[in-house]
Parts: structure tokens; sequence; C-alpha cells
């Protein structure tokens, strides 16, 4: 088998430039859903329902893809069309999402709308997302693995830092941050339309820069046998033959999205109520926070600069994180600091000291962006690296749906009757979670198949 060749730095950068973009629709995704709904109306104790479909969706599809790029080829690459055709429907339905409450629908129209609207741009997004992981497994060897995830990393966190701030910059120079019961801030709409204009641009970017291995040459440096080329081998067989490195990091990620769904459903809420003191009224026989008030939609335009803060926390430690010799140490750690990160919410009433929460986040987001998928594709060989990743993909999403289950169950846990859902407990829970997965790192051990 043929060894693969070093790339430039340059190249390496090519493979993952078109992440900026898709992390810039992610990061819009995970930081404004939470108050698309409330704006909409939706009750915190059904908000993490909200969230099922997506990766639901993405379960799914993820291994489709995954399957098919591994069986195709045409002039533009194997990974490169879904990646395309992933940001494509990304850019469309970034443009009709947050106008779910400008379109004159009932409440509960507008709602199945936005649902509908958020299965398909996770799934795209995803769609987009996962083929740049899949090119850095199929064109970067194993001594530039490390570095090639970094800059994708990098991207991704660079990505997220601009898709966190543009509704707080948007606010800042005098576009309406508020709006009528019901209806999104031009604040938010316009964010999304910007990210959709950058994901485009960046992913052309990549699709004219990269060129992938043709199949022969993509044979001859995973030694791939012609024999190996004709095998029909379905998903189930796949799974059963994957490495023990897919189980056990799988069980690490298990802890790790749960962790990271309840920050993305309940940060709002909580920063709105421990925060910025947002009122409450009754609704539907609830309280609520007034999602009208200018506190509530301050506080989510700040949860916006806190996700940056985690992004940039995520940049500085996966400087770090090729400095530690011993991957288990710096992902356990990484998932601990994290975890400390999530708890001192609670204790924590200012805005500006809640930084120091999100940076310790970051450092947990870093080790999840970079650390699984080098351990895994070490692991790999041969030519399903496509299909695993995308079976590799349900450790990501089946977290998310068990915790977007569950969330309404647990926050009702917590709340006493005829008050406010205390959703911070939620990211509590959170903390909680990221430290035992920091206790499962330890079951990883690394191999190559």
């Amino acid at each position: 088998m043929k060894v693969k060749p070093d790339l430039s730095f340059w190249k390496l950068w090519n493979i993952s430039f078109g992440f900026f973009g898709v992390q810039i629709a992610y990061a819009l995704q995970s930081a404004n859903i939470s108050r698309i709904f409330s704006t909409l109306g939706a009750d915190p104790h059904s908000l993490s329902y909200f969230w099922i479909l997506p990766p639901l969706a993405g379960i799914i599809v993820q291994p489709i893809v995954g399957a098919a790029s591994d069986k195709t080829w045409t002039r533009f690459g194997r990974r490169i069309p879904y990646l395309f055709i992933g940001s494509l429907i990304a850019v469309l339905v970034m443009c009709l999402l947050p106008n779910a409450g400008s379109f004159g629908m009932q409440v509960s129209t507008a709602m199945i709308f936005g649902l509908v609207s958020l299965m398909f741009l996770d799934t795209s997004i995803n769609m987009a997302m996962q083929p740049f992981k899949m090119m850095v497994g199929d064109m970067v060897n194993e001594k530039q693995k490390g570095l090639a995830y970094s800059i994708q990393s990098f991207l991704c966190n660079a990505g997220s830092l601009v898709g966190y701030l543009f509704p707080f910059i948007f606010a800042m120079v005098g576009i309406s941050n508020t709006a009528p019961q019901g209806v999104i801030p031009d604040s938010v709409i316009y964010a999304f339309y910007i990210g959709a204009a950058i994901l485009i641009f960046c992913v052309i970017y990549t699709t004219v820069k990269v060129k992938e291995m043709p199949p022969a040459e993509y044979a001859e440096y995973h030694g791939i046998t012609e024999e190996q080329k004709n095998e029909k081998v379905n998903m189930f067989k796949l799974l059963i033959k994957a490495p023990k490195a897919f189980w056990t990091v799988g069980l690490v990620q298990f802890f790790c999205w749960f962790a990271f769904m309840f920050m993305w459903t309940y940060t709002n809420g909580s920063i709105a109520a421990n925060a910025f003191d947002a009122p409450s009224i009754e609704l539907a026989g609830k309280v609520v926070l007034d999602t009208t008030s200018t506190q509530y939609q301050e506080a989510a335009n700040w949860v916006g600069v806190l996700f940056a803060v985690q992004a940039i926390g995520s940049v500085l430690w996966a400087i770090c994180i090729p400095m530690f010799k011993d991957r288990r140490f710096v992902y356990a750690l990484s998932l601990v600091l994290g975890g400390i990160g999530f708890i001192s919410t609670y204790f924590i009433h200012d805005p500006y000291l809640l930084f120091a929460s999100f940076i310790l986040i970051g450092c947990a987001w870093a080790a999840m962006l970079a650390l699984p998928f080098t351990i895994l594709t070490n692991a790999l060989s041969g030519g399903h690296m496509g299909t695993y990743l995308g079976l590799f993909n349900g450790t990501i999403c089946i977290p998310q749906i068990v915790a977007a289950a569950l969330g309404g169950s647990i926050l009702a846990l917590f709340t006493p009757e005829g008050c406010l859902p205390p959703e911070i407990n939620m990211l509590v829970m959170a903390g909680i979670m990221l430290i035992v997965g920091a206790a499962c790192v330890y079951l990883i051990k690394e191999e190559k198949q």
C-alpha cells in the first residue's frame, strides 16, 4: 500500500475552507433556534422536542451519504457533490426559517413550518459538513491528520464566532432587535441571510480548489484490492466489524453531545432569567419568560456573544491540544474543564463573568471537534471510510435525540407548580454529563485496523 504524500499547508487549508461557511450556518442554528421557537410561542417544557427531528433525520441521512459517496465518482469528485448539494439546500432553508412568524400564519402553523424548516436545515448542514471530515480521511496521511483536523477545528470555530456574533452586531448598528409577538426580529433574519451568502461562497471555493483522488489512485493509497472493490457489504456487517475505537469513542460522544444539546436548548432561557432578569408572563396557563421584552432579546443576543467566547476558548485550546502527547489525558481534561464551565453558570449572575464559564466550555468543544475523528480515522483503513464516518454520526445524533426527548420531563422535575421553569438547572446537568464522559475516555484504546 502506497503512503499518501505530505500536503502543503494551503492544500490542507483548502480541503477544509468550506467548513467555515458551513459552521456559520450551524452556529446561527444552534444559537437562535430556541430563541425563534420561544418567540413563536413555544413553552420551555416543550422546547427540547423541537430539536428531535434534526438529529433523527441526520441519523438516517448521514450513513446513506457516507455509503453512497464511497461508491461515487464524478468529474467533481466523490465527496464534493454531496457537500455542494447539502449547502444549496441549507442556503434555501436559511432564507425561509427566520421568516416563520412573518408569513401571517397562525401560531401552530408557524411552529410546524419552523419545525420542518429546522429539520431540513440541520440535515442539509450535516450533509455538507460530513464530507469535509471524509476528505481528510481520504486525502491526508496519518502524520498530518492531527494538523488537518486542527485546521478544520480552527475554521469551524472561526465560523462559529462569526455566526454567533451576527445578531449582536446587527443590533449594535441599529437593525431592530425586537418585534411584535410571534415575529422574529430583523437582526436575526438578516444574520441568516448573510450567513447563507457566505456559506455558498465558501463551498464554491472548496469545490474549485480541491481535486479529490480518482478511484485507481485512491485504491492504491488505501490498499483496496479489486475483490474489496466488488465486495457487497451492508452497514450492519460493517458495524459488526467496526474497530473497538468506534464503540468506545462513541460512548464518550454520547455524554458530550447530550450535554451540548441541553446547552443549545436552554441557554437562552437560563441567561435571560439568571443574568438579565427578564420579566415573566402567564401564557396559556403557564409561567414563561416575556419574549417581547427588551431584556429577553438583549439576553438572546448576549447568548450569541457567549457562544462566540466559547468559540475563542475552543480556538485557543485547540492550539494547546497537540502539545499533549497523551490524547486520552487531554481529551478527559478538556471535558472536565467544560463540565466545570457548565456548572459554574448556576452561580454567576453577571453577564461578563459568564465569559469564564464559556471559555471553559470551549475547551470541551475543541476536544470534541478534533480528537474523536483523529482516533477513529487512524483506526480505519480500506474503502469504507465514508460509510464508517456516516455511521459514526449516529454517536452524535442519538444522544441529541435522547436529550431532546427527555429534556422537557427533566425540566418539569425541577419546576415547582406555578413557577418559572429553572432552565439553568439543565446547564448544571450538562456539566455533570461531560464529567461522566471524561471518565469514559479511559475506556478508549487507540488502534490501527
